[in-house]
């Protein structure tokens, strides 16, 4: 059994089981995840005294037990922190962990997790909150008071100060830190107080509890993100607000024991990297280059009911009108070719779009690309019909080079563009 004061570190499409393997989960932690899967989460599936992840990557969080599961596309490549660095810079570069503001050298902590990162990200962005001062906005309240203002409530007036002359029951306007804001930051603060396994972070949170006025307790729900406003004044808290949706809609305590709450920060491999290729695209584009993603064409038409669409990954229009679809898998091909599927789904774009080329983007050990042509039909007897495969290698991420995900993304923008001049 490994020390429960460590994160577990597991790759995708690894399990983890109660009685076998040098990772294990107690029987509690099972159960945990047994009711939270019973929610509908699509981040693994249950075995017998186990669960399997699949293609989602993050962080789950059993109590005070960590389980990370980092991406990997090479079988033969388990170095925890090069996958760890990799997933922590392709959020980063498609928006994930917005650092405009507070950049990596402002955060005081080496990240064990992306847990981490999330977590001192928003202590950073609520201290950074109390140092400027909290704003204020009016809000409606109603109760007793000694001094009659607003309005009076003359039934509830009755009902609460019979014998109580000297008080008023009205309803007035009062100017206040007590609004939604603060009561969804004052919220995910105690929450971190209570699951952060981090000691650089534990005073910290116990500061801002102490420093941060007091807020009622309510029941957060995604609606209520939904209706949250921002203007100009309290633009300063967006930043903080996102990653306490992000927390408190992914928070699921324990009722029934109070111990093994259940935190899920976790993210499609296969959005990822598509996400991850869109953002590396536009970089540096020229004026006359048009990229879009997830960009629909009605594709079939019942006599009943709705179109059927067709949705590629990514269409890249120059000015030529050449058009190139790429759709892209989070998969090593290991020198294999891509399924059936996949390259009848690329032959359907070559219809629809009209394009001059189409290809399949896969991460790999190497930079590699394999050009492929669609036989011809009885209908359509001439070979020109273009299907590439491309692969882009997976380079050796570390902390101290922050200019690695820069440089692939760059490397990814080139070897992509030099397709559509071939």
């Amino acid at each position: 059994m490994i020390s429960r004061n460590l994160p577990i570190t597991l790759f995708e499409h690894e399990s983890i089981f109660l009685d076998k393997g040098e990772k294990r989960i107690t029987k509690e932690q099972f159960v945990a995840l047994q009711k939270y899967y019973g929610d509908g989460v699509p981040f693994y599936s249950l075995k017998n005294n186990g669960v399997q992840f699949n293609e989602y990557v993050g962080v789950i969080q059993i109590g005070k037990t960590i389980i990370e599961i980092l991406p990997k596309a090479d079988k033969n490549d388990v170095d925890n922190n090069k996958w760890r660095d990799i997933l922590i810079g392709m959020l980063k570069a498609v928006g994930s962990f917005d650092i405009k503001a507070t950049s990596d050298s402002n955060l005081k902590i080496k990240p064990n997790t992306i847990l981490d990162l999330y977590f001192e990200m928003f202590i950073k962005e609520v201290e950074y909150l109390l140092h400027n001062g909290l704003i204020k906005q009016y809000r409606k309240k109603e109760g007793n008071v000694t001094a009659l203002k607003g309005s009076l409530l003359f039934g509830k007036h009755i009902q609460e100060n019979v014998t109580h002359q000297e008080r008023f029951y009205v309803s007035h306007t009062t100017y206040d830190a007590v609004h939604k804001l603060h009561i969804i930051l004052y919220k995910t603060i105690k929450i971190l107080k209570e699951i952060n396994t981090n000691v650089s972070l534990h005073s910290r949170i116990g500061n801002l509890l102490l420093h941060f006025p007091e807020m009622p307790g309510i029941k957060i729900t995604e609606s209520m993100f939904e209706k949250l406003i921002f203007t100009r004044k309290n633009q300063s808290y967006k930043k903080a607000i996102d990653i306490a949706k992000l927390i408190l809609l992914k928070y699921h305590p324990d009722v029934s024991k109070g111990r093994n709450h259940v935190l899920a920060l976790m993210f499609d491999m296969n959005v990822l990297w598509e996400k991850f290729v869109y953002v590396s695209l536009l970089k540096d584009k020229s004026a006359t280059t048009t990229i879009t993603s997830q960009t629909s064409k009605n594709f079939w038409k019942p006599e009943k009911g709705g179109n059927s669409k067709i949705r590629p990954d990514i269409v890249i229009n120059e000015e030529r009108e050449d058009c190139i679809v790429l759709d892209t898998k989070w998969k090593n091909l290991n020198g294999y070719n891509p399924s059936s599927d996949d390259l009848r789904q690329m032959y359907v774009y070559h219809e629809y779009y009209n394009s001059k080329k189409v290809a399949l983007v896969y991460p790999g050990n190497t930079d590699d690309s394999n050009k492929g042509f669609y036989e011809p039909t009885p209908s359509h007897n001439i070979i020109d019909k273009e299907c590439s495969i491309i692969t882009l290698a997976i380079p050796d991420a570390e902390s101290e080079n922050k200019n690695v995900i820069r440089k692939w993304q760059e490397k990814i923008k080139n070897r992509i563009f030099a397709l559509t001049n071939n």
